[in-house]
């Protein structure tokens, strides 16, 4: 069925010519529960291109097509139980996908909440037979191998209907090496921040926009979505990260076009930002970081995500 059990949906491959082109999740089998909806569709889809546009393992939890917990660490049990952590009311009856095979030590800690869905590459046995348990759990292996971090299917366009017509794009797929991110504060991100505010501008472009991320530990602690106004999604992301926010770094997935959003963030104790800058008013926000002891780094890129 469709986004509601009174509409009628179908899932179909795409053809370019004579050329039928397949997507990872159109190929993947499923090996146990019931049959997918149109809801399960869009948001595997959107869970397998978020854990798979990372290259270490890594595990994405899916709620209504936004990552409301996600998290890189080589220990994949650490990294599903921070990615949980993110916000364990929401990841009830989400969707989790991983981009390495799942082992029986991560199946025994997912087994442990209730999800409409699982995918990833492969499955140990006695993983794939405990979480067959689960009649109500779908799972799914798409076959392919570890993620290169390049994200699955970057060749195909993106298509959006409009009433009576269709929009075409190619895919967002900027890669970190495409970047020249610069600092424009007086004070330099720390190696360790560097490395999560690309992890967070990473995750960014895969939260519906206007996006905020707050991440530490390569783990996303915070996220405001879909929002009309930047400084609300700062807001909501804050409130859900707590007390982690401090010492954490902060995703923008466009400019922010007053200080607002960036003062706050320096009240919620966040220490570092990344934002693709291009603003009127980029000096006064470089200001206002410079006047709260952050370290800002510009991208010269944009995520919106609509």
């Amino acid at each position: 069925y469709g986004e509601n059990p009174h509409q009628e949906a179908a899932y179909f491959n795409e053809v370019t010519g004579t050329h039928v082109t397949s997507s990872e999740l159109a190929e993947a089998r499923q090996l146990g529960g019931p049959e997918l909806s149109f809801n399960n569709i869009l948001d595997l889809d959107s869970a397998m291109v978020v854990a798979c546009d990372f290259a270490e393992p890594t595990v994405a939890i899916i709620k209504h097509n936004n990552a409301c917990g996600l998290c890189s660490n080589q220990d994949m049990v650490e990294a599903y139980q921070r990615a949980l952590a993110g916000d364990p009311v929401a990841a009830f009856g989400g969707i989790v996908a991983l981009n390495r095979t799942l082992d029986m030590a991560t199946a025994r800690e997912i087994d442990k909440t209730h999800y409409d869905a699982i995918i990833a590459p492969e499955y140990d046995p006695d993983a794939l037979e405990l979480l067959q348990r689960k009649t109500g759990l779908r799972i799914l292996a798409h076959g392919q191998a570890a993620s290169s971090g390049s994200g699955p299917g970057p060749e195909l366009a993106d298509l959006r209907r409009v009433r009576g017509s269709l929009l075409v794009q190619s895919p967002d797929h900027v890669q970190d090496g495409e970047l020249s991110p610069r600092t424009v504060t007086k004070r330099q991100p720390t190696p360790e921040e560097l490395q999560d505010l690309l992890f967070a501008w990473r995750a960014a472009r895969h939260i519906k926009s206007n996006a905020i991320v707050i991440a530490k530990d390569r783990t996303l602690l915070g996220m405001g979505a879909g929002q009309p106004s930047r400084v609300v999604s700062v807001e909501l992301a804050l409130r859900r990260a707590g007390e982690g926010a401090k010492g954490a770094v902060l995703a923008s997935d466009a400019f922010f076009p007053f200080a607002d959003g960036v003062d706050l963030a320096a009240e919620g104790g966040v220490g570092a930002v990344i934002q693709p800058g291009g603003s009127v008013k980029d000096g006064l926000v470089i200001e206002a970081a410079d006047r709260q002891g952050l370290a800002m780094v510009f991208t010269g890129a944009r995520h919106f995500k609509h």
